[in-house]
């Protein structure tokens, strides 16, 4: 028999469905960051760092202004988070070969290193949840995913591991 409190009918969504589902945010994020901060605490690095250092790894040689465009941030907070992980060697910067005032930004093998430890952890947590999950919820949760984020700014994350 069917647990008609657990059946989600999609075309009408109940307040507490969104509730529930707000939550289940809450707590993922909180669990999928816990490692990774622990690690980065023990540094003397926070989330933002993390963020960089993961943008920039994804995206070798990205622009200040392209990590700018995804992280949302102002210039003066990721020139705070910058200065620190160039001084600590996580990342190195060089001038562009076009427009020399263009700062390309790449990992050192120090921060290719450290990237891969902060995101084993988070790799390992989505694996189990996809694999437990099945291919069609996997399907299901890139669509929500997609869903939440802004209009605009879905064919930025779209195109996110298809280069």
């Amino acid at each position: 028999m069917t647990d008609l409190k657990s059946a989600v009918n999609p075309l009408f969504l109940r307040e507490e469905d969104l509730r529930q589902g707000i939550e289940l945010l809450f707590y993922a994020y909180r669990d999928f960051t816990a490692e990774p901060d622990q690690m980065l605490g023990r540094l003397g690095l926070g989330r933002a760092h993390h963020r960089v250092i993961y943008f920039v790894g994804r995206n070798p040689e990205i622009t200040v202004s392209e990590l700018l465009r995804i992280l949302r941030i102002t210039k003066q907070s990721l020139s705070r988070v910058l200065g620190d992980l160039i001084r600590e060697g996580y990342i190195a910067q060089r001038k562009g070969d076009r427009d020399r005032r263009q700062r390309l930004l790449v990992l050192t093998q120090t921060g290719q290193d450290l990237e891969r430890q902060l995101t084993e952890n988070q790799r390992q947590r989505l694996a189990r949840a996809y694999r437990e999950a099945g291919a069609s919820a996997v399907e299901g949760f890139r669509t929500v995913l997609l869903g939440i984020i802004d209009e605009a700014n879905r064919p930025q994350a779209m195109r996110a591991g298809q280069e």
